[in-house]
Parts: C-alpha cells; sequence; structure tokens
C-alpha cells in the first residue's frame, strides 16, 4: 500500500506517477476525473510541460488508465490551455486533436464541451499580442467533458446560476411581465417559462476570474518565503463540476493536482478524494490548504518540511473541527 503525503477523514494527497498511483484503485471505482494537465506549450514551465509532438500521446497514456478505473457513468474532465504554433501568431490544434483522440481511438463520448473564460488573464502570447499587435489576447480555456458512456451520471439543477434582474421581474409579476408567444425562431415558450426553479440554467461558456491573492495557499507560500505553483486553476472550476456530476461519498480523482484544488474543493463538499502530484515540493505546498486560520510561520514551515521528509501528515481532527466551526459561525 501506497503511504500518502497527508490525508484527511475524506482523501489524500500522494506524491508520484500518476499512471502508477492510478493502477492501485479497483477498475470502475472513481465516479469523476478532474484535473489540468500541464499543456502543451512551446516553452518550457517549471512544471514539466511536454511539447506539442509529443503531448497527445503522452496524455492518451493517462487516460487509457483513468477509463479503466471510472464507473461506467462517471466523467473525466480535462481542462486545456491554448496555444500558438512555433514562430508563428497562427494556434495551435493540439487540443482539439486531444479530444479527437480520446473519442476516435479510446472509445470515450464527448458529453458537453466547455469553455472556461478568465476575465483576469493577462495579455498573451506577448510576441502576437503586446508588441506585434496582431492577435487578441488568449483568455478562454477548452475544458472537455468526457464520459465513459452516453450517459454520464449529472444533475444541472446543482449548478444553477442567479437569475437575472429581467428575469426575477417576469417571476414577480409573470402575467404582466410576459405573454406565451411562439419566437420567431420557432420556439413555442408557454407559460411554464415564468415558473422558478430556483434559478437559471448555466450556459457551457464559464466565466470565473483566476485572481486568488490572499487564500490559505498562498498565504502559506508567503509566510515561508516559497513559490506557489505557477498554473493553479480557480476553485470555481472543480466546483462546478463536483457538484454538477458527482454526489456526497462519491470518489473525485486529480490526477496533476499541483497545489490541490480539487482535493480542498472537494473536501469542502463532502466527497471523497484523492490527488497526485509527481513533484513533492508542490505536495507539501498543497496541504497549506487544510490548515487552520491563523496557523504560525513556524507551524506552517514544520508542515512543509514534514512532507518533505516523508512524513505522512493527517489533517483529518483539524478538519472536522474546523467544519464544526464553519457549521456554527453560519
Amino acid at each position: 500500500m501506497i503511504t500518502p503525503a497527508y490525508k484527511t477523514h475524506l482523501g489524500a494527497c500522494f506524491c508520484g506517477d500518476s499512471l502508477k498511483l492510478l493502477e492501485t484503485l479497483d477498475d470502475e471505482s472513481v465516479n469523476l476525473v478532474i484535473t489540468s494537465p500541464p499543456f502543451a506549450l512551446l516553452r518550457k514551465k517549471a512544471y514539466g510541460n511536454k511539447e506539442q509532438h509529443e503531448y497527445e500521446d503522452w496524455l492518451c497514456d493517462f487516460a487509457r488508465a483513468v477509463k479503466r478505473k471510472l464507473r461506467s457513468d462517471g466523467s473525466f474532465v480535462l481542462d486545456l490551455g491554448g496555444a500558438y504554433e512555433k514562430g508563428s501568431p497562427s494556434r495551435s490544434l493540439y487540443n482539439f486533436r486531444v479530444l479527437l483522440r480520446f473519442c476516435d481511438d479510446l472509445g470515450f463520448v464527448l458529453a458537453e464541451d466547455f469553455y472556461w473564460y478568465n476575465p483576469s488573464k493577462l495579455p498573451s502570447p506577448i510576441e502576437w499580442v503586446n508588441k506585434r499587435k496582431l492577435r487578441a489576447k488568449d483568455a478562454v480555456n477548452t475544458i472537455w467533458w468526457f464520459g465513459k458512456t452516453e450517459w454520464p451520471k449529472a444533475d444541472v439543477s446543482k449548478v444553477l446560476m442567479p437569475y437575472s434582474d429581467r428575469m426575477k421581474k417576469l417571476l414577480d409579476d409573470p402575467d404582466g411581465f410576459y405573454q406565451p408567444a411562439k419566437r420567431p425562431s420557432g420556439h413555442d415558450v408557454g407559460k411554464g417559462f415564468g415558473k422558478d426553479n430556483g434559478g437559471a440554467i448555466p450556459p457551457n461558456l464559464l466565466q470565473i476570474p483566476n485572481s486568488e491573492s490572499n487564500g490559505a495557499y498562498l498565504s502559506g507560500c508567503k509566510a515561508i518565503n516559497i513559490k506557489g505553483h505557477p498554473a493553479r486553476f480557480p476553485a470555481k472550476v472543480p466546483e462546478f463540476f463536483i457538484r454538477f456530476l458527482t454526489d456526497p461519498d462519491d470518489l473525485v480523482v486529480d490526477i496533476f493536482s499541483g497545489s490541490n484544488t480539487t482535493g480542498y474543493v472537494a473536501e469542502m463538499e463532502k466527497r471523497r478524494w484523492m490527488s497526485y502530484e509527481a513533484n513533492l515540493e508542490y505536495v507539501a505546498a498543497s496541504a497549506f490548504r487544510f490548515l487552520p486560520p491563523n496557523t504560525s510561520a513556524n507551524q506552517i514551515r514544520a508542515t512543509y518540511q514534514k512532507i518533505l521528509d516523508g512524513e505522512c501528515l493527517d489533517f483529518g481532527d483539524i478538519w472536522a473541527k474546523q467544519e464544526r466551526l464553519f457549521a456554527a459561525s453560519g
């Protein structure tokens, strides 16, 4: 049995090769794999991204293992950023080739394509956007939602959005604000349109800024003067899909967990979870997410060092206490 770097009552974070770690799971035991792998970029990054020409084969190896571990109604959600061809202001098609390879070669089914728009993203790539002014900034990631079958478990009512002001007016006075009619598009919109369903169905364009600056993770990194993971995705991304595609006590796995945003969100949502990350320093720092507020810099540093030294930390009791405090505060 492989020992985790740290654990809670619901989950555990492991340092190691994700392919080997996936093999420790029972086949057809996982409800959701959600991950943001190192992207196929032209420049090498600190977190170890692959070059475009080798990326598809590399990622397909992981996808094959994931498919064996997913339940028949399980989902695989993959966040991929865009890229450009080397030396040219033309877009790479690698993320779309990954989509086709997964479906055509590996047998996954594309349940839906999502697009994450990050309004806080800085203009890039510098050469084509900032310097030569030839392209608009790249601010949208593709997120492919794959099913193992055509019928992955999902419930969109769990991720409803607040109604618009216009819709709120309609709900307050359906007869005065809206008349059922057939639209020019051919849609016959009846009186049921004015029913309050608790929120609006979300679109497949997710507008989520990636601008966290003072959470427990970054505060912990700052306290002991280490660099945070350079490619974190915001908690709202895994939160959306965890709520949408799983139920409490389901198993959620992230195979490129980085700073372990997914594990933290899964813990908050009462899902069982496992996170895999090859870089031990990233694993050690990700534990900061599970420390209580007002943890001293000395305690943060001790936590970090213990994980680097190979000690398995148990945050279960600490997290249970935090949950009681959250519940008491409303």
